[in-house]
This record gives structure tokens, sequence and C-alpha cells, in this order.
């Protein structure tokens, strides 16, 4: 069974910063790309960031590009998403995800197989 752990999350002020870092434990996955999303109180969960695990190519929605950044170590096996100038409209669960299907969209829902719970994400105006 795989399972995604995320570490990070937390309370912050507008204008501040956090990390959320995720990684995958029990057996290994083939892994095409990680993503972030995230979801907030009476909303759809939306497309935040994504990594291709090969190549390192980036995406980012549009609402967070400039601000956010995710990487990877990939000797670490984890992901990362680093979160700047935080506001409140950034406030919400924010979710790992892992592709390992393959052949959809990184930039939906549907095309990842695996998932984390989330972690709070609250920004503080």
């Amino acid at each position: 069974q795989v399972q995604l752990a995320v570490t990070g999350g937390g309370l912050v002020q507008a204008g501040g910063s956090l990390t959320l870092s995720c990684a995958p434990s029990g057996r290994t996955i083939n892994r095409n790309a990680m993503g972030w999303f995230r979801q907030a109180p009476g909303k759809e969960r939306e497309f935040v960031a994504t990594i291709a695990w090969r190549g390192g190519y980036t995406y980012y929605s549009d609402s967070v590009r400039g601000r956010f950044t995710i990487s990877k170590d990939t000797d670490e096996n984890t992901v990362y998403l680093q979160m700047n100038n935080l506001t409140p409209q950034d406030t919400g669960l924010y979710y790992c995800a892992a592709d390992s299907s393959g052949g959809r969209s990184w930039f939906t829902v549907s095309g990842y197989d695996y998932w984390a719970q989330g972690t709070q994400v609250t920004v503080s105006s």
C-alpha cells in the first residue's frame, strides 16, 4: 500500500511564508509527476502546482505563479511547495498527489492516483 505523508502547513500572517513537503511511504511506485492541490471551504479542489518527476518541468496555476515554488529532492524522494507572500485567499486544505499511471492531465484531480491527507494552511489578514 502506498501512502503520501505531508508535513508543514499551519497559521501565518498575510505576506508570510510556509513550506509543505510530501513523501511517499510503503511500496515503491512509478511517479510521472507530483502535484499540489488545495480546497477552500465550500469550493472544489483546485490545481496549484505540479512537477514532472523526470525532467523536473514545473507548472503553476495563475493564482500562485511567481509566489509559490514546487521542487523535488529525488534522493530524499520528496516534493516541496514553498509558498511566499501568502494572502488570505490562499487559505485552505492543501493536498499532495502522485501520478503513477500517466496519460492524463496533471492539472485536474483525475490525473493522479495517490493522495495525501490534506494539511491546513490558514493565512490571517
